[in-house]
C-alpha cells in the first residue's frame, strides 16, 4: 500500500511512522521547509549570539504516554531531554500549589489521588475552607467518573469553588490544557484531562520541561527514521489538490515552483483544519466533514522571549497573576532549561492582545511580580491559530472524511477525540488513523 501523509507536524510524523511500521510505503509531504508544525525549532539572533529556541514555549506532562513511548522508539531519551518536576503552580511570592514527589519510597503503590490531596492541603495562601472545598469537588468528580454533560463549561463545572481555588488552580490548568477561557471551555474535556493527569497514575501530573528545541524531541528523529527505512520525505511540497482516481487518490503537488501528480492507495490528512477542508471541498460526500472543519474557531498562543542579565527564577516555571495589562499566565526560566542565563519565556494562552500590548504587559508583570525592572524583548512569537477553541458541546471533525471510506482519513489534534489540542492528542490521532487505515486495506 502506498500512503501519502499530508503534513509533518506531530500528528503527521506519528501517522507516517505508524503506517511505515505496518508495512506501507510512505510519502510524507510538508508545505514548510521545516517539520514540526506549531511545535518546531526557531533560531533568533540576540546580542550577536545565535539562539535556538522554539516557535512557542511548550511543555509535556507525564500522562503523555503515547508521545513519550514514540520518542523512546526513535532513540530520544525523555530523561535526557526534559527536566521533570512535580506539578507546580507556584507564584513568585511563594503562594500556590505544588504536588509532592510521587510515589514515596516507603509506599511505591500509593495512588495518585493521595498526592493530589497532600498537595492541596499544603497549598500556600489558601484557607482551610478553600482546600476542603476543592477536595470535596474532586471527590464528587471521581464519583461521577470524571464525566459531565457535553454542554457544561468549566465555569459551570466549578461554580461552587472559591475565587482562590479558581484563580490559583482551575483557571491556569484550563487555559494551559485547553487554550480556551474557562467561561467557554468544555467541562467534559477538562475533566478528562484532570482524570488522566492527576488521578490516573503516579507521575501523570509531572511537568516535563524541554531542555532542547522541540525539533529534537520528535520531528527530526521521525524524519530521519523514515528516510533511513526508504520512505520519502518531501519538505517545501504543498499538496494543491486531491482527486479520486478509481479506488486510488491522485495528489497534485507543488515543489520548487514545479507541479506534478502522484497516485496513492490511501491518504492521511495531517494538515491544519482549513487546509484539509480545502483539499476535500470538491469530493462527493465530504460536505459535512468540511463544514465541521471550517466551523472550528481558533485561539492564539503567544510567547514573549525576554532577557534580563542574571535573572533567575525560584522555580524553572512560575505561574503569573493575570489582570489589566498583565496578559501572561506562566513564565519559564530558559537558563534553567539549557538556554542562556537570563532568558525568560512568558506564555500567553488564549491571547487576543496585539504584539505591543503583549510586550508592554509582560514588562509590567516582570516589574510587579518578579521584581525585574527593564526587560529586553528578544522575540515575540504569536501563533494566531495555535489551537482550536475547545468549547462546550463542540462537534469536531471525525477521523473518517467520507462515510465508508477507509483510504482517506484525517489525523490532527482537532480531529474528534477525548483530548484538547495538545501534542499528545496529535500523536494519538496520527497513530489511530494509521491503524484504522491498515484495517481498511
Amino acid at each position: 500500500m502506498r500512503v501519502a501523509v499530508v503534513g509533518a507536524g506531530w500528528a503527521g510524523c506519528a501517522a507516517a511512522l505508524q503506517a511505515a511500521e505496518r508495512g506501507a510505503e510512505v510519502v510524507l509531504f510538508e508545505a514548510a521547509r521545516q517539520p514540526g508544525g506549531r511545535a518546531r525549532a526557531l533560531c533568533v539572533q540576540h546580542r550577536g549570539e545565535r539562539l535556538q529556541l522554539d516557535n512557542g514555549q511548550h511543555l509535556l506532562i507525564g500522562a503523555y504516554s503515547h508521545s513519550l513511548a514514540l520518542m523512546r522508539r526513535l532513540g530520544v531519551d525523555p530523561q535526557a531531554h526534559f527536566l521533570r518536576m512535580p506539578l507546580s503552580l507556584m507564584f513568585a511570592d511563594g503562594q500556590g500549589l505544588c504536588l509532592p514527589d510521587w510515589p514515596p519510597p516507603v509506599w511505591p503503590g500509593a495512588p495518585a489521588s493521595v498526592a493530589v490531596g497532600l498537595g492541596v492541603l499544603r497549598a500556600r495562601g489558601w484557607s482551610l475552607g478553600d482546600k476542603l472545598s476543592l477536595l470535596r469537588w474532586a471527590r464528587r468528580w471521581q464519583g461521577a467518573d470524571f464525566a459531565c454533560d457535553a454542554s457544561t463549561t468549566v465555569s459551570q463545572l466549578c461554580a461552587g469553588l472559591s475565587p482562590t481555588v479558581i484563580d490559583g488552580l482551575i483557571a491556569p490548568l484550563c487555559v494551559s490544557a485547553l487554550n480556551t477561557p474557562m467561561q467557554r471551555a468544555s467541562g467534559a474535556v477538562f475533566l478528562r484531562v484532570m482524570k488522566d493527569a492527576l488521578f490516573a497514575g503516579a507521575g501523570g501530573s509531572d511537568l516535563l520541561l524541554p531542555t532542547c528545541d522541540l525539533g529534537q524531541l520528535l520531528p527530526d528523529a521521525a524524519l530521519q527514521r523514515l528516510q533511513q527505512r526508504g520512505h520519502a520525505v518531501q519538505l517545501g511540497a504543498r499538496v494543491l489538490a486531491l482527486r479520486p482516481q478509481g479506488q486510488r487518490w491522485q495528489l497534485q503537488v507543488s515543489q520548487d515552483a514545479q507541479d506534478r501528480s502522484e497516485v496513492f492507495d490511501a491518504v492521511l490528512l495531517a494538515c491544519p483544519a482549513g487546509e484539509a477542508a480545502r483539499l476535500v471541498r470538491d469530493l462527493p460526500g465530504a460536505h459535512a466533514w468540511q463544514n465541521r472543519a471550517e466551523a472550528l474557531q481558533h485561539e492564539a498562543i503567544a510567547t514573549v522571549y525576554a532577557f534580563w542579565p542574571g535573572a533567575r527564577l525560584p522555580h524553572p516555571m512560575l505561574a503569573l497573576r493575570e489582570g489589566d495589562n498583565a496578559p501572561a499566565q506562566f513564565v519559564f526560566d530558559r537558563g534553567a532549561l539549557g538556554g542562556p542565563a537570563g532568558l525568560l519565556a512568558f506564555v500567553v494562552s488564549a491571547s487576543a492582545h496585539s504584539r505591543q500590548a503583549l510586550q508592554e504587559g509582560v514588562q509590567a508583570q516582570a516589574r510587579t511580580q518578579l521584581g525585574l525592572q527593564a526587560l529586553e524583548i528578544v522575540q515575540t512569537v504569536i501563533e494566531r491559530r495555535a489551537t482550536f477553541a475547545c468549547t462546550a458541546a463542540l462537534q469536531r471533525p471525525e477521523q473518517q472524511v467520507l462515510a465508508g471510506c477507509a483510504s482517506l482519513l484525517a489525523c490532527a489534534d482537532y480531529v474528534d477525540g477525548p483530548y484538547p489540542a495538545t501534542l499528545e492528542g496529535a500523536v494519538r490521532s496520527g497513530q489511530a488513523a494509521a491503524q484504522a487505515l491498515g484495517r481498511g486495506a
